[in-house]
């Protein structure tokens, strides 16, 4: 009876670990990669990039932020994802900082460079998986003076403040909308909008980055999208657009995704 006792005690611990870990946001195994940094010490740098969040620092990512290679990238799919590294001190324990880690955000791309051999400089050439940080999310685990180093990461949920805000550009019969601040998965696998007057909704497209796009001509009317993300979760952001709406605004939900 007390061995069965343990067991069950034991399987119970196990379980709570196992939990508490995915409450972590501990979503994916351990790979192996490098990271570079650029942008300057403040992150100025990192302004824009090709997922379309602009100004990080308004927009809440701050300067923990990543451009990521051709094999992570995923022409703009992995946009808003999120990443745990370390600096893999069993390969090079100079520049490495022993005991600590930072989470990033994926805001950019770091494109290949075809001149240089992939193993001298050429980092971001496919298939290498790379990660070229914000400086100073980069000295969170790196020594400056190594400029490059060996990591290991993992995919994590996202935590996020506040809801999901939605950015429209654009013009008439072409609504450009940006989604931005999304937790949970980070990522967008596909949305959808509807008109005030509209009876269905309308599947977008990605346009380009976190930029997805339709071409209904929807002024004048509130809009509502629907988003699905990476990990199969689906919100309806109902009404979150009034129908006094101008291009160039942006407009703040009260709902979020499940880490």
């Amino acid at each position: 009876m007390a061995g069965s006792a343990s067991a069950r005690a034991a399987l119970a611990l196990a379980l709570c670990c196992a939990l508490a870990a995915a409450a972590a946001g501990q979503t994916g195994p351990w790979l192996r990669a490098h990271a570079t940094f650029y942008g300057g010490a403040d992150a100025s740098g990192t302004m824009g990039g090709a997922c379309g969040y602009g100004n990080l620092y308004a927009q809440g990512y701050g300067t923990r932020t990543t451009a990521l290679s051709t094999a992570l990238f995923a022409d703009g799919a992995a946009c808003g994802q999120c990443y745990k590294l370390v600096c893999d001190r069993k390969t090079d324990r100079t520049w490495c900082k022993p005991g600590v880690s930072v989470t990033v955000t994926a805001t950019n791309f770091c494109p290949p460079n075809w001149s240089i051999p992939s193993d001298r400089g050429g980092w971001c050439n496919p298939p290498r998986p790379h990660f070229d940080m914000a400086q100073p999310a980069w000295e969170k685990i790196g020594v400056y003076r190594g400029g490059i180093i060996p990591v290991i990461y993992r995919r994590v949920s996202c935590v996020k403040k506040g809801g999901v805000r939605f950015a429209i550009n654009g013009h008439d019969y072409f609504n450009l909308v940006l989604v931005i601040n999304v937790a949970g998965p980070g990522s967008i696998r596909a949305m959808d909008v509807r008109g005030s007057r509209s009876p269905d909704w309308m599947s977008m497209a990605r346009n380009w980055g976190a930029n997805w796009h339709s071409l209904t001509y929807l002024n004048g009317q509130g809009l509502s999208f629907r988003v699905t993300v990476t990990d199969g979760q689906t919100i309806v952001f109902a009404n979150v657009v009034p129908p006094n709406w101008r291009f160039g605004q942006s407009f703040a939900s009260n709902l979020q995704f499940k880490l």
